[in-house]
């Protein structure tokens, strides 16, 4: 079974999509999503050398539910910094964050969470991969943005894939 489908979980969200692109439960398009589901996995199995290794659902859940009241809080911080006072506009910059989060599936996964937000942006990773440098619209506290980052992202990815 593991020959035929290598990742199940994308296979099954191929099918789904293909079923949601289409608004349709036709057979024949039923017939297309299983093909798409089963194809698509075994056709770019070998550019994906390293498996994810995924632990902690619970984990994965919390961080969902902080990702979005985060992107949902920052929607309006940003509306007020945009909206406001043109001073407000000058407080932006770059800063670095040192990284203990190794796992290339958790980096990917951090880079999302983080441009995903409004205001803020990835902007670099050192080559040692220690370091990260953003870009914060509204960088009133670079300690404040250091704790955030690492307590409520890096953390419960370090638990889920490492």
């Amino acid at each position: 079974m593991k020959r035929l489908l290598p990742t199940p979980i994308m296979s099954l969200f191929l099918f789904g999509l293909w079923l949601v692109l289409n608004q349709s439960m036709a057979p024949g398009t039923l017939v297309m999503a299983a093909l798409i589901g089963v194809i698509v996995p075994l056709l770019t199995n070998g550019m994906r050398p390293l498996r994810a290794r995924v632990r902690r659902p619970a984990v994965i859940a919390r961080l969902l539910a902080h990702v979005l009241v985060d992107i949902t809080r920052s929607c309006i911080n940003v509306t007020i910094v945009i909206l406001g006072k043109a001073e407000r506009r000058e407080q932006s910059g770059f800063m670095s964050i040192p990284l203990d989060l190794r796992d290339p599936h958790g980096l990917a996964v951090l880079s999302a969470i983080i441009n995903s937000t409004p205001g803020t942006c990835w902007s670099e990773l050192s080559a040692d991969g220690r370091l990260l440098m953003i870009h914060v619209l509204d960088l009133h506290d670079e300690q404040w943005w250091i704790d955030t980052i690492k307590s409520r992202y890096e953390k419960p990815l370090m638990a889920i894939f490492e």
